[in-house]
């Protein structure tokens, strides 16, 4: 049977969530489906799937790599997770609404169905019984392979991040940590995350390098203001401008964001 004859079987929320022969969606489909707020999808996952204490990956979900296109035209990977019925019904109980408590109701018929299923295979011959257990088992082996692989990969994806984001020095490091900080903000969703983000990273220098930014800039737009120069071009300052004027500063604030990228688990390209 192919992929178009599947779909035209599917009903409409199974198309949606993407749900697959085995039952399961993806963290991403479910997010869509739930209607839940525009660009904290990783934040979302990141404290009800990777952080959830009551969750097991590998048995409730399966973490991979999808391909998205930016606004600038550009690919970069994301995370998106395989969730099984039950914890994808799990996390639709902490949604509201008719989008929650519909994909609720879906995923408990579905846990009933292959409930029913496995009832069904205990009705088989024990012949059959053993030659179904046979093959589940060697089936077992092959995705555990298969996901330990990819987690490698994602292993050394990031390893290479690191190592990158180690050798970036202090003679491109205005555009360097600009990109560094704009792939973390894509990582929490981006939209409004990239100012935040880059608060971020003003805060934590002005607290291990005991520097005021803030009054910095506003002395530096006196002075230029003493000295004739238009309020534009004044307007047009920012922290990093004051950054720039201090070798200390730059050498701060260029660890503080690689530590950031660290801790994000971002490169610097």
């Amino acid at each position: 049977m192919n992929d178009l004859e599947t779909t035209k079987m599917q009903t409409p929320i199974e198309i949606a969530l993407g749900v697959d022969e085995n039952g399961m969606t993806t963290a991403r489909k479910l997010y869509a489906f739930l209607e839940l707020t525009q660009g904290q999808f990783s934040r979302w996952a990141k404290s009800n799937i990777v952080d959830n204490e009551f969750a097991v990956e590998n048995e409730d979900f399966w973490r991979f790599d999808i391909n998205v296109e930016t606004p600038t035209g550009g690919i970069v990977k994301r995370d998106d997770y395989k969730l099984t019925a039950h914890f994808a019904k799990k996390l639709s109980m902490k949604g509201n609404g008719e989008k929650a408590e519909e994909a609720r109701e879906y995923f408990t018929h579905l846990e009933e169905r292959v409930k029913q299923k496995v009832i069904d295979l205990n009705q088989l011959s024990p012949e059959l019984q053993m030659f179904q257990k046979i093959f589940n088992s060697v089936a077992e082996q092959q995705l555990e392979q298969k996901r330990q692989a990819e987690q490698l990969n994602h292993v050394e994806q990031r390893v290479e991040s690191i190592r990158e984001v180690v050798a970036l020095d202090t003679t491109s490091w205005r555009d360097d940590t600009g990109n560094i900080l704009r792939k973390i903000s894509m990582e929490l969703g981006g939209g409004q995350a990239y100012s935040q983000v880059r608060a971020e990273s003003y805060e934590l220098l002005s607290k291990r390098m005991g520097v005021n930014l803030k009054q910095r800039l506003t002395n530096k737009r006196r002075r230029m203001a003493d000295e004739g120069i238009c309020k534009s071009a004044r307007d047009k300052l920012s922290y990093v401008d004051i950054i720039a004027e201090d070798k200390k500063l730059i050498e701060g604030y260029t660890a503080i964001v690689k530590e950031m990228a660290i801790r994000y688990g971002v490169g610097k390209d």
